[in-house]
């Protein structure tokens, strides 16, 4: 194996309508971060995984909800369950409420990541904590399709506190945020539910950061940006 090779692993062979849907994914043009928040088209990702570790754990599912306009596109989401050899303990099956039968009988992983693709386009990506999140898609993607994936997240759990600092030491985690926003989210740990409600969040701190002057995407990324330097400096 080459150098190449050795550092990032065996490189995926797809087959030729898979790779032809790929390289157009990847042929698509980046939106200009300097156009309005309130004008562009966001798409808010949660997922499932067998467990918290990014390095040995397993990607279960996937959930993302559009938000074009400021408005959640409830019509059209995605939501996939991705089949996996063995289903995963009973402990984190009791979390998300996917049972292994539903697991080992999900779908083809490298058709739900790209259809995951073809949803997304290339339409920047907001969750809370997007760290973990981040992580499991990008080490399935580079598994099943060879792709790096990287791509523009946005993260709540820091836009929020940057927005409403009054509301920064005692609001941390998505429960929090939404109980304070009287946002009602019916199946919690569910990757579709819990993305729709982040979804919602999302465009109360639109609304916030219209008011305070933040009128771009990249207002909106560098305001997180920021509050996490700053709470990594305390």
């Amino acid at each position: 194996m080459s150098f190449i090779g050795r550092m990032f692993g065996k490189s995926v062979r797809l087959p030729p309508e898979r790779q032809r849907r790929l390289d157009a994914w990847r042929a698509l043009d980046e939106p200009d971060p300097g156009s309005a928040h309130s004008l562009l088209r966001f798409v808010v990702v949660d997922v499932e995984a067998s467990g918290l570790d990014v390095h040995g754990d397993r990607l279960i599912a996937i959930g993302a909800v559009a938000i074009d306009a400021s408005r959640i596109v409830y019509e059209k989401n995605f939501h996939a369950v991705l089949r996996q050899d063995r289903a995963s303990s009973v402990g984190n099956i009791l979390l998300h409420g996917i049972g292994g039968s539903a697991q080992t009988g999900g779908e083809d992983p490298a058709e739900v990541l790209l259809r995951f693709l073809e949803f997304i386009g290339k339409s920047p990506l907001i969750g809370f904590h997007t760290p973990f999140d981040e992580s499991m898609i990008r080490k399935a993607m580079r598994k099943y399709l060879g792709e790096e994936f990287k791509r523009v997240w946005l993260d709540l759990a820091w836009l929020a506190p940057a927005l409403e600092p009054e509301h920064a030491k005692k609001l941390k985690n998505l429960d929090d945020w939404t109980g304070a926003f009287h946002i009602v989210n019916l199946r919690r740990h569910d990757a579709l539910s819990d993305a729709l409600a982040t979804g919602q969040v999302f465009q109360i701190l639109q609304h916030r950061a219209a008011a305070k002057g933040l009128h771009s995407a990249f207002d909106l990324i560098e305001a997180a940006r920021s509050q996490e330097w700053r709470a990594k400096r305390r």
